[in-house]
């Protein structure tokens, strides 16, 4: 145990440096620093979700740059919206985003949020997001990657 011990003190830190930051993006000029995000899904089949899980994950960690999950739309600054907008889901996303205090902004994230995917022409199915309420980035991908995720939510947050 105590080898142990000495080989860790001897290595040190051992981690990747972060990425260069990006551009922060024209919708999120208005945030500064540390976004708050509130998670929506409008109908998904969870696989965004699970990707979703993945960013927040210890892995790509996407609290280190500024983007943290919150339970109530009161508390956020942007909605991240999964999934195609079913009928029963409307009314519950319009609502969400109204009770977002501005400025505010929305993040379509995987392909059945940005143009409804698969589930187009759906009985059930409304539309994508941005018919709904205003879309201001999106993530491609069925299901989008954790990085991919990681990378629209360092736009947001500038770091």
């Amino acid at each position: 145990m105590i080898g142990l011990w000495r080989k860790i003190r001897r290595t040190g830190r051992v981690a990747e440096a972060a990425p260069p930051a990006p551009t922060a993006s024209p919708a999120a000029a208005a945030l500064s620093g540390s976004v708050q995000i509130r998670h929506v899904d409008a109908g998904s089949c969870n696989g965004c979700e699970v990707e979703i899980g993945s960013a927040f994950g210890p892995v790509h960690d996407a609290e280190r740059y500024g983007a943290r999950l919150v339970a109530s739309p009161r508390h956020a600054d942007a909605l991240l919206v999964t999934g195609p907008v079913t009928r029963n889901m409307a009314e519950p996303l319009r609502r969400t985003y109204e009770a977002v205090p501005t400025p505010r902004v929305v993040v379509a994230v995987g392909d059945c949020a940005r143009n409804c995917g698969v589930f187009a022409g759906a009985y059930g199915v409304v539309g994508p997001v941005s018919e709904i309420v205003p879309v201001d980035a999106e993530v491609a991908g069925c299901p989008p990657r954790p990085e991919a995720i990681v990378a629209a939510l360092r736009e947001l947050t500038g770091r």
